[in-house]
């Protein structure tokens, strides 16, 4: 990435602290980033802390004859690969989807021939207005990039959607634009999340997965180029930008959207599949009776990843699984690789606070042995087994560790 340049505009805003992080996030990738910092930018944080995180000249205004002359607004706007507005606010995307240039970095937006990622960033009502719900539909009919908003708490005391979404998540989806990754033309199939089976119309088994791990799998392998099918059991997590999102339920919906998204290089079955489900799911809620609590017969459900690893023609070269244990970890793992017929196991202790953590301790098996990595994020095990599986694949991948 040595070779690459965005042009970070920043709005105004709260959450524009976060473009602080991210210009040092895509410092420690070798991107380079130049900055445009709009007025209302500069109220949150100056021209002095993003210049010297970027290690350029800071613009912010169009009308600046010296700027001008030295680096003029078509050429800062067209002299880099990727354009990114950080945070994005609702006045920004207002001018960007309407064509308005009246400031340097609208003037930058409406002239530039580069890629645009806006990452929006405003209050919760703002954000779910008709006006910028519309604004939103014609940047991405125009071909923007839109990652986030997230939800959560917002600084005015509000909650919900208008968060930007995290350094780290907007990093990803800027290195999956800029599409230099060492996995650029690898398809990689992925399972994330629980699945969900039916008992009655309100009822249901299914387990604690978040899906945070697989999730962050899929975020890591579309940063280093390779193109992602996720098939997820339900969440609360948002799409990973660049990736394509299957949603499905079942376990034997997940089997149905895997075999349908093949062929792939490699798949990597995440989800935590309910091993059984209902026989047959009540068509009415189940009610209390005088016979008591009512009998719910079993049945085993397909085995997803057995069943991708069989010998043939569609079988990825690459088939990797996850097996969530609670003791014994090593032994089950092992035992697992042998009856599934996968390729490696990435083994892991849920018995403390994994499932819906932000944190995880796995073991890697793999016919050649096994390797115990510390406990670090689940977005740090995602790029560590990223890398691995770029190893494996036969392509350039970054430094292990």
């Amino acid at each position: 990435m040595s070779d690459k340049r965005v042009l970070l505009i920043i709005g105004g805003g709260i959450a524009a602290y976060k473009s602080l992080e991210l210009i040092r996030l895509l410092a420690k990738a070798s991107v380079a980033t130049r900055a445009i910092l709009t007025k209302a930018g500069a109220e949150f944080v100056t021209p002095l802390s993003v210049g010297a995180l970027t290690g350029d000249k800071v613009y912010q205004d169009l009308f600046n004859l010296t700027d001008e002359a030295e680096m003029g607004h078509i050429e800062l706007s067209r002299s880099a690969d990727l354009v990114i507005v950080a945070p994005a606010t609702a006045d920004l995307m207002a001018k960007a989807a309407n064509g308005f240039a009246n400031d340097l970095a609208s003037t930058a937006l409406l002239a530039t021939d580069k890629p645009v990622l806006m990452v929006p960033a405003m209050n919760v009502r703002m954000w779910e207005h008709a006006a910028t719900q519309r604004n939103l539909a014609r940047l991405k009919a125009d071909g923007v990039h839109i990652v986030g908003p997230d939800q959560g708490d917002m600084a005015c005391g509000e909650f919900g959607y208008g968060r930007m979404a995290e350094p780290e998540t907007i990093k990803g989806a800027i290195l999956t634009l800029l599409n230099d990754g060492p996995l650029k033309g690898k398809h990689v199939l992925m399972t994330a999340g629980p699945t969900v089976e039916a008992i009655d119309p309100v009822r249901f088994l299914s387990n604690r997965s978040s899906g945070k791990q697989g999730y962050a799998i899929a975020r890591a392998l579309a940063a280093l180029g390779a193109r992602v099918t996720l098939v997820s059991g339900p969440t609360e997590l948002a799409p990973p930008h660049g990736v394509t999102l299957k949603r499905v339920e079942s376990a034997r919906e997940m089997l149905n959207a895997c075999q349908d998204s093949l062929p792939a290089d490699a798949v990597i079955c995440v989800a935590a599949v309910a091993d059984w489900r209902p026989s047959e799911a009540a068509n009415a809620k189940l009610k209390k009776d005088k016979d008591g609590v009512p009998a719910i017969s079993l049945v085993e459900n397909p085995d997803i990843l057995a069943t991708l690893s069989k010998p043939g023609a569609k079988r990825p070269r690459l088939v990797i699984g996850f097996a969530a244990e609670t003791h014994d970890v090593e032994a089950h793992a092992r035992a697992k690789i042998a009856k599934k017929g996968c390729d490696w196991i990435v083994a892991n202790d849920v018995s403390g606070d994994v499932m819906g953590g932000a944190e995880n301790e796995v073991l890697l098996i793999r016919s050649d042995g096994a390797e115990a990595w510390p406990r670090m994020t689940k977005d740090a095990v995602a790029r560590k087994l990223a890398a691995e599986v770029g190893h494996a694949l036969g392509a350039k991948a970054p430094a292990r560790g």
